[in-house]
């Protein structure tokens, strides 16, 4: 047995059974987002590898991207996000820290293509009025409706 398996804290199968039950796409936050612009007339492509941190919504035609971001995972400053880990807490704050830091990289790769990007925090998912304001201001006009072909 190494340092490394040795520092490890004990493993509880009940959690990780939750922990590998979280999805990074097509969660409720997010499938709120989608369902709210399609409401609100915006088109959009979903999760395209080809862009820096694999966005949940893009918007080609306006070179637009949106992330919905769990509040606790990417260390949102609510009250979700600030809570404190209880077990293997190290691990945990390392872990949110490394996903802030990858979150700004794909930020700044994606502006310096061209991109604005928003992010939608879990936490304002449930105000939907201030979030379809957010999302028309962030997004704009929306486009002309095309006729069918």
């Amino acid at each position: 047995m190494n340092a490394r398996e040795s520092a490890a804290p004990p493993v509880d199968a009940a959690r990780s059974a939750v922990m590998r039950a979280v999805k990074s796409t097509n969660t409720a936050p997010e499938k709120a987002v989608r369902s709210l612009a399609h409401r609100l007339g915006y088109r959009f492509r979903l999760h395209r590898k080809d862009l820096p941190g694999t966005p949940d919504l893009v918007f080609p035609s306006v070179r637009k991207a949106i992330f919905v971001d769990g509040c606790f995972w990417h260390g949102h400053d609510c009250k979700r996000g600030a809570r404190a880990p209880k077990t293997n807490a190290a691990y945990w704050l390392q872990k949110i820290a490394r996903n802030r830091r990858r979150d700004e990289e794909a930020r700044q790769a994606l502006a310096a293509l061209g991109w604005s990007v928003l992010t939608v925090w879990e936490c304002e998912i449930s105000d939907g009025e201030a979030l379809a304001a957010r999302l028309r201001s962030f997004l704009g006009a929306k486009p002309a409706p095309q006729g069918r072909r």
